[in-house]
């Protein structure tokens, strides 16, 4: 398989040109022939103009690849190697959404051909894969997986704005449904991939080991919200803290904040999801989950109870939040803790307005219902610094706290200002 696609005898497709889909798509076109799939025809009108959607990928990321963008199915049938690398969130009631993944499957179905293989990259339970997409890739086709055709998982590894751990730097997890699958999904990443690839021993296990990567993130951040809440009872700093217990060698350092985003906001739920199958309660997961969802609407609550303390009245107040992205420097907004503060703080009657230099303003108000402003306006009461942008982080105290009535509160999430002296009449506090 490998030595067709590198001579381009046939060619390889990626479904799905999102945040994952894209980078992988184009880095395969550096070598291979690829075929670009994604249903938004939006979407595919952009990307044939060398613009990514999401904003990840620079025009020059395009330029001297050798790729073809479509919405047409039919154009599938070209490819023998398929990528599917399509979202799988969560519902409104925190259950796995896997109606993208399960579509993506009937498609792929459509369109494969005997000794095709079929690679899927979203994350998903241990068990997904050849449990509910190889019966709809089987049912489609008429073939058989293993006889037919071959079935792998390599899980994403992608990190939004990161521009260090890049999708080539990250060493990659490669499985396949048999010896042979196995070997010839892990050589066509190594064909990419720098840092080289892990094959793991099945499908499940790299199903398996994707989903803890981010279940374990977010278990050990939900350990620091826990502690930042006890820690604000004590009157102590939780930064200081780690600052302090970090001096040993083994302490594992990671820091309080809102957990958002496409990931460890979203995976841990497939997990849980997955456990009740087998009748276990997975409590600590769970709890993580439900502390970490929560922190939202414990920001605004502290808030409130700051401005209450100045004698302020919620429903004359002002409030400015700076930052809406789940997290720094990316447009990402999807899953956004941010929005729960908003709608918390707007239940105490306070005026909220919001802004992000990098967040679409047609995508915030589609997603969430809020209107992005470019720009501070008038006075505030309170700021909140909830997410630190470069550009946020790059203005002076007296410039950030410039728009602020006094008194006035500024809550500063990752403690960025927490060692600058506040000027008169303005209340700081971190998590």
């Amino acid at each position: 398989m490998i030595d067709h696609l590198i001579s381009k005898k046939t060619k390889l497709a990626v479904v799905g040109l999102g945040y994952v889909g894209l980078p992988i798509a184009l880095e395969f076109a550096r070598k291979m022939s690829v075929i670009g799939y994604d249903i938004r025809q939006d979407r595919v009108a952009l990307l044939r103009q060398g613009i990514d959607p999401s904003r990840e990928m620079e025009p020059e990321a395009f330029r001297g690849k050798d790729i073809f963008f479509t919405h047409e199915l039919e154009d599938l049938r070209q490819a023998s190697f398929f990528v599917v690398a399509v979202p799988t969130p969560i519902n409104e009631n925190k259950q796995p959404d896997l109606g993208a993944l399960l579509s993506a499957s009937r498609a792929v179905g459509r369109v494969i051909k005997p000794g095709d293989y079929v690679v899927f990259e979203s994350t998903v339970y241990p068990g997904c894969t050849e449990k509910d997409c190889v019966p709809l890739l089987e049912a489609e086709s008429g073939l058989r997986m293993g006889t037919d055709f071959k079935v792998g998982y390599s899980p994403e590894r992608i990190n939004p704005g990161d521009k260090v751990h890049t999708l080539t730097t990250i060493r990659k997890v490669t499985s396949g449904c048999d010896a042979e699958s196995s070997e010839q999904v892990a050589r066509v990443y190594e064909s990419i991939i720098e840092a080289g690839v892990f094959r793991a021993s099945s499908i499940k296990v790299a199903e398996a080991a994707k989903i803890i990567e981010n279940t374990q993130r977010d278990i050990n951040i939900a350990f620091m919200n826990e502690l930042s809440q006890l820690f604000d009872l004590m009157g102590i700093n939780t930064f200081e803290v780690l600052e302090a217990a970090s001096t040993k060698w083994n302490f594992l350092r990671f820091h309080p904040g809102l957990v958002g985003g496409h990931c460890i906001g979203v995976d841990p739920y497939y997990l849980a999801h997955k456990a009740k199958e087998f009748g276990y309660h997975a409590k600590i997961i769970e709890a993580g989950r439900a502390i970490n969802d929560e922190m939202g609407h414990y920001v605004a609550k502290k808030a409130v109870k700051m401005m209450l303390a100045q004698d302020k009245v919620l429903q004359n107040s002002r409030m400015l939040v700076m930052g809406i992205t789940f997290k720094e420097n990316v447009s990402d907004i999807r899953n956004s803790k941010v929005a729960d503060m908003v709608r918390e703080l707007e239940s105490f009657r306070v005026t909220v307005e919001v802004m992000d230099p990098h967040a679409d303003v047609d995508e915030v108000f589609h997603e969430y219902g809020l209107r992005l402003v470019d720009s501070p306006s008038g006075a505030y009461d309170g700021i909140i610094l909830a997410v630190s942008h470069k550009r946020f982080l790059g203005l002076a105290l007296d410039e950030l706290v410039a728009s602020l009535r006094r008194p006035a509160i500024f809550v500063d999430f990752k403690a960025n200002f927490r060692n600058h002296e506040m000027p008169e009449g303005v209340l700081y506090w971190s998590l």
